[in-house]
């Protein structure tokens, strides 16, 4: 195929350069990507803003919308903020709006939203010509400073304004509001933290460059929500997270319980986890008591409806109260007042989104521009050199207008002691500037701010406040000039801005740290005994009691029995994989199927076979012995309790070779002490069990008899020294016949493992050997 190109230059031009399509769209796509990251999606760690943010406040700023103006229509500064700084579309730059106005979004809001700004429960806000917006007081920390020579500006996207770079944050705002986002390749996830412990530790961080993760975290443990909320990872969890940059921690709702008359009680949750709402939590609840038949199923499933019984046996009534008095108000009623707190609890947080995990992802902008994870320590001092950096900015741009006020000062002090030659030297001069600089050695600019002076202000001019002036500028100059020149002091100023913010906008932590399990609910099955009827096509259902006729049972048309076994409702049932799931063996607990005499569910529907088939199956108690062989006669003894799997996909447990079957899985008894083996090609042989090996963890196993090629295993029997063997087979004719090996006989047939043994003495094709019972 031809390669297409893309000419660089135009038609007729001597060596017109290519590039291939493939390498065009990669670079294309490379631009659209940085663009992305560095212009949309990420915050810059210096600030803590990303650029939509940044432009509506500076923009709110230029307006004049502090914290004591007037509010104005939002839809007036999304006008501004497009019309002047970013060129989107205004439903983009109203939704950025919005979200800095909401106080269950963002720890410190930066917009005081007058009007509908949205709820928690995911309600939108009202269109921008309804609502009205001026700043917060705290977003002064971000503004105060813009203009005092800070930060880079830059023309905005037509050249015709000019916008800062940044914005000079007097406090780690990426740390304080946190952020979220996704980028080509990225994303963030940074929590909120609470203002007084950031500043706690970016103080210490300060005074000690090379602080230790855990000191800082000793200040800083965790992050504080705007809905309060109880962290229960622990420190550990929280730590790695500081020290990477990522992971998650479980959060959880807070409650209290609220006494009735008559001993009843309720349940009143009035903190959720971030990212949940009480109307996502009634849906849950909803779903839990009112399920749904899955997709592609016709009824509930069994774990539906044992969950619905479950709820609606301890839960009575659920109510949102939330309104203005309560920001959250969620009130679940008991069944009974005897229904266990912890245990009701309990139950809420398993099902329910009162207990969730919260992702964290700290990636940021960095100073040098370049996106990426870092871990708290590093955003920490990314953000301190901004900050020494706009200080350092602030100070000489300060210092230069110092300087320039101590010179015109100097000028009007020369200008007053020498009034009268002044006035007489202008009135005269055709020049009055040069003519002013040649008499009393004058700057231009000294010559300047006099002549600008009106005749009645020079004469008045007084020369103590002038002299108090320039004592006062010099104090001040000498301190700018000693901070630039020590660092010392540069950090010592940062300190002391950053206490005085802290003491202005600081606030106690909402969420609280507390360290506690993951809510989990077992549910309490009463031990009785029970008999699981298995079907040869896998149906599967519990018949109460033990002793049942076996003939008695009913199935399906073109099903039969597989097997039935006595056990607990306590204990497991055991399913074993073929084709697909080969070798895989799934547990399920024997509550879990239904009881009654109908037909039972099919096992396949509980648990996951992805394209396999199920080929043996039993119940029994955990301590159970089992004995698990293929037909290329490898097997193992090992514990029902080791089968089990904590997974509907079931785990892989048998090691079979290509071709090779399981046998049925041999359950042993308290007098099983031999095993007798059974190949196709006719040989037989008895060793004893303890030669075969336990394993736990699953396996091959040993070799139980040695095959010749195209020979494979057909059996494998335990029994006792008094048992006796039945051999089935098929005769002359295709006729049934069957033939019982005798103790003496299998006593005859005793041998060490792993002999071939010898062929029985019979006059038939053996096809299949159990014990008599």
């Amino acid at each position: 195929m031809e390669q297409m190109t893309l000419d660089a230059t135009p038609p007729g031009g001597e060596d017109a350069d290519t590039i291939t399509l493939g390498l065009y769209a990669e670079r294309a796509y490379l631009d659209y990507a940085v663009s992305v990251v560095k212009g949309r999606a990420l915050p810059e760690c210096a600030d803590g803003q990303k650029p939509v943010q940044r432009r509506i406040l500076y923009a709110m700023n230029e307006m004049g919308l502090g914290g004591n103006a007037k509010p104005v229509k939002s839809a007036r500064v999304v006008g501004d903020v497009l019309g002047k700084y970013h060129p989107h579309g205004d439903q983009a730059a109203y939704e950025a709006l919005v979200r800095m106005a909401q106080n269950f979004t963002l720890r410190y809001p930066l917009i005081d939203g007058q009007g509908n700004f949205g709820s928690r429960d995911g309600d939108g806000a009202a269109a921008m010509r309804y609502t009205e917006a001026r700043l917060t007081p705290i977003a002064k920390l971000l503004l105060d400073e813009v203009d005092m020579g800070t930060v880079d500006f830059v023309p905005n996207y037509d050249g015709s304004f000019q916008e800062p770079k940044l914005l000079p944050a007097r406090l780690p705002f990426v740390l304080l509001n946190g952020a979220s986002g996704i980028a080509v390749g990225m994303a963030t996830d940074i929590p909120p933290h609470n203002l007084r412990e950031v500043a706690q530790a970016t103080v210490h961080l300060i005074k000690h460059p090379n602080a230790s993760l855990d000191t800082l975290m000793d200040l800083l443990p965790a992050p504080d929500f705007p809905g309060g909320a109880q962290i229960i990872s622990s420190p550990a969890v929280m730590r790695e997270i500081y020290e990477g940059g990522r992971g998650s921690i479980k959060v959880r709702a807070r409650w209290t319980i609220e006494e009735m008359a008559r001993g009843q009680w309720q349940l009143v949750v009035n903190q959720l986890p971030p990212n949940t709402s009480s109307a996502k939590v009634l849906e849950e609840i909803e779903e839990l008591t009112n399920p749904k038949v899955k997709t592609g199923k016709k009824s509930l499933s069994t774990e539906q409806q044992n969950l619905k019984a479950q709820v609606l046996s301890v839960l009575d009534a659920v109510r949102d109260e939330s309104g203005k008095e309560h920001a959250v108000r969620l009130v679940f009623e008991p069944k009974s007042r005897n229904v266990s707190v912890d245990e009701f609890a309990n139950l809420l947080l398993t099902h329910t989104s009162l207990e969730t995990n919260v992702s964290i992802n700290l990636v940021s902008i960095d100073n040098a521009g370049r996106p990426g994870q870092r871990g708290l320590v590093a955003m920490l001092l990314d953000w301190i050199e901004f900050r020494k950096a706009c200080v350092t900015r602030r100070s000489q741009h300060r210092l230069a207008q110092v300087n320039d006020r101590i010179h015109v000062l100097e000028g009007r002090l020369i200008a007053w002691l020498n009034i009268d030659e002044v006035i007489k030297v202008i009135r005269e001069s055709d020049e009055p500037k040069p003519a002013l600089i040649e008499a009393f050695k004058l700057s231009e600019r000294q010559a300047e701010d006099i002549l600008e002076i009106r005749l009645r202000q020079l004469a008045r001019l007084e020369k103590i406040k002038i002299e108090q002036e320039l004592e006062k500028l010099a104090e001040e100059k000498a301190d700018l000039e000693g901070l630039l020149a020590d660092e010392g002091k540069l950090k010592s100023r940062i300190i002391q801005e950053i206490r005085k913010d802290a003491d202005t906008y600081g606030d106690d932590r909402r969420t609280l740290i507390e360290e506690a399990a993951k809510a989990s609910i077992d549910l309490k099955v009463p031990e009785e005994p029970t008999t699981v009827i298995v079907s040869q096509k896998f149906w599967i259902r519990n018949r109460q009691g033990h002793g049942h006729d076996a003939a008695q049972f009913s199935f399906k048309t073109g099903d039969a029995l597989y097997g039935a076994f006595e056990c607990k409702t306590t204990d497991n049932s055991y399913w074993f994989g073929g084709g697909a799931a080969s070798g895989k063996v799934f547990s399920v607990p024997v509550a879990t199927w239904p009881g009654g005499r109908g037909d039972g569910i099919p096992a396949p529907s509980v648990v996951e076979l992805n394209g396999g088939t199920l080929v043996h199956a039993f119940a029994a108690p955990a301590e159970q012995a089992v004995m698990l062989a293929g037909t290329g006669a490898y097997g193992f003894v090992c514990k029902a309790a080791n089968l089990d799997s904590r997974v509907k996909a079931g785990k892989q447990f048998i090691s079979l070779n290509a071709g090779e079957r399981l046998l049925p899985p041999v359950l042993l008894s308290a007098t099983d002490d031999r095993v007798a083996v059974l190949a196709e090609s006719g040989r037989f042989h008895v060793f004893m069990l303890e030669e075969i090996k336990q394993l736990a963890g699953g396996g091959r196993g040993v070799q139980l008899l040695p095959l010749d090629d195209g020979d494979t295993l057909l059996a494998c029997v335990a029994f006792g020294p008094d048992d006796s063997l039945l051999v089935r087979g098929t005769g002359r004719g295709g006729k049934e016949r069957e033939e019982i090996l005798k103790p003496l006989l299998l006593n005859e047939r005793l041998g060490k493992r792993g002999r071939k043994g010898r062929e029985l003495d019979i006059k038939f094709k053996a096809e299949n050997l159990t014990k008599v019972v």
